[in-house]
């Protein structure tokens, strides 16, 4: 091959970075440092947080599961016939089931429509749902929240679940502007069904994200090893500690990861090395734990009616219908 000077001076295009190497960075660059939530749930994080739902000292799912039981036909009763569903974090949809078994009760056909962020989950779940409910049609949605216009494409009537109180991991106002986002993609006689834990006993509340098994910490401690794999990091895992702990001036619990050591941590893709002091943290997650006033009024300010809010014997967790008017 004879070698011109086309070849030469030919462009370099570079690989473009994973998806996540902006949140990564950002987040990196933050004093104290810091990491959104959403980067938890990779396909092996989604697979630990199943796990972490059946866990004993994790009451959220299966409390939250047992109101929308008790209730099922009755929130359905608040429904128009031929209603179609979607879902914000649906993850493999497992509690969801239970209101769909109800609607599919109700009318011919349900179309579901499950974003989350996890590919892996939104497949298990279009599986598992089709196959139990042969009625039902799931239509899976890749994504983060950023774009809700797959709501607005939906022919009305519509119902719309955030449940699993992951309203929970944003900051008020960063829930208020999602609730405000999803009305806007709605009309009027739309409805949303939003789940939400409530304070109840620290040590209780503590122990969920903190368990004996320590299923919670690999969950955590998962998201460096997704930084390892997709950005090229040389996080030791084990050279970090998971840590959860009550904050209640905030009325939340907190996730983070402290460095065991004073260390450097190179990320090849990022072209970043990072300084880590022994006892310096990562912020991963927040879980905000409500009243059910707070959470009425985190409805009314999204744009939406509360028409009616159900809760477990013990008050530990709510589960609120709001309708666009």
């Amino acid at each position: 091959m004879i070698i011109t000077s086309k070849h030469l001076h030919r462009k370099f295009t570079p690989a473009p970075l994973p998806s996540i190497a902006e949140d990564v960075l950002e987040g990196f660059s933050r004093t104290p440092k810091s990491l959104p939530p959403k980067l938890l749930y990779d396909a092996a994080g989604s697979a630990l947080f199943e796990q972490i739902t059946c866990l004993p000292e994790y009451y959220p799912t299966r409390t939250e599961a047992g109101i929308l039981t008790a209730h099922a036909e009755e929130i359905c009763s608040h429904l128009r016939r031929n209603v179609s569903v979607s879902e914000l974090g649906a993850g493999t949809a497992t509690k969801t089931r239970i209101l769909l078994r109800s609607l599919v009760q109700r009318q011919c056909g349900v179309n579901y429509f499950p974003l989350d962020v996890s590919d892996a989950a939104l497949k298990l779940a279009k599986d598992e749902v089709e196959s139990e409910l042969g009625t039902v049609k799931v239509h899976p949605q890749v994504g983060d929240f950023d774009n809700l216009t797959f709501l607005e494409h939906q022919t009305p009537p519509r119902l719309v679940l955030y449940i699993g109180s992951s309203i929970g991991n944003l900051e008020n106002d960063e829930a208020i502007a999602l609730l405000q986002n999803i009305a806007r993609n709605l009309s009027t006689g739309d409805k949303l069904l939003l789940g939400a834990d409530l304070v109840k006993d620290a040590e209780v509340m503590h122990a969920a994200y903190d368990d004996d098994a320590g299923v919670t910490a690999s969950f955590n401690k998962n998201l460096l090893v997704r930084i390892n794999r997709e950005l090229g990091g040389h996080f030791d895992p084990e050279s970090f500690c998971h840590i959860s702990f009550w904050n209640e001036a905030e009325s939340r619990i907190e996730l983070h990861l402290e460095s065991a050591c004073r260390q450097s941590v190179r990320i090849d893709a990022l072209d970043m090395t990072l300084q880590f002091d022994q006892g310096e943290r990562i912020h991963t997650e927040n879980s905000y734990k409500y009243t059910v006033e707070h959470l009425e009024n985190l409805l009314r300010s999204g744009g939406f009616r509360v028409e009616h809010t159900w809760t477990d014997p013990d008050s530990w967790f709510a589960v609120s219908l709001g309708v666009i008017t």
